[in-house]
């Protein structure tokens, strides 16, 4: 691991104590790995105790065809007060994955949590309004995953417009 500075030694030796997180750092940036159960309490505390007091990214990895963990919920959080980052990770087994909504603590994690949900199918307990936000409503399955059937249609470009063209349903009229 990288030199840290006392504040974030501070938090990575908290955190470890506290919700036995793992800690690794890639490009300055100090990543902290906590099981879902400990999800709203290091949120909490990170806001709390440490002044992160803004989301600034919260997003999924999906690792298919490992099932444990298959999916990784990756958090930015950033301390306007101290200019600095850290990042939050939970892993999640499985197919149907479920974890607790942080939008008590940081609200604008409301869009980030439905779009999690729309594109991966990560349930979030306690969302207050868990729906669809890119694709349609009534879309079947979730187009990140990496699982998600891709389609055969092939891309037409200039070179193979009229091989493309032939095959288009409006050339079988």
């Amino acid at each position: 691991m990288g030199i840290m500075d006392e504040i974030t030694q501070s938090i990575v030796t908290t955190f470890q104590e506290r919700f036995q997180a793992q800690t690794y750092e890639f490009r300055g940036e100090v990543s902290l790995l906590v099981g879902p159960e400990h999800i709203l309490a290091a949120c909490q505390a990170l806001r709390d105790e440490f002044d992160f007091n803004l989301l600034n990214e919260e997003t999924a990895v999906d690792y298919w065809p490992e099932q444990s963990p298959r999916f990784h919920i990756v958090y930015r959080l950033r301390s306007l007060t101290h200019n600095r980052m850290i990042g939050l990770r939970v892993a999640l087994d499985g197919n149907a994955p479920t974890m607790p909504s942080i939008t008590g603590i940081y609200a604008n994690a409301n869009w980030f949590e439905r779009e999690l949900w729309d594109m991966f199918g990560i349930h979030f307990d306690g969302h207050p309004d868990l729906r669809r936000i890119v694709m349609p409503y009534d879309w079947v399955g979730h187009p990140l995953r990496k699982d998600y059937p891709l389609g055969y249609e092939e891309v037409q470009f200039s070179f193979n417009f009229d091989e493309i063209d032939v095959r288009k349903p409006y050339a079988k009229e």
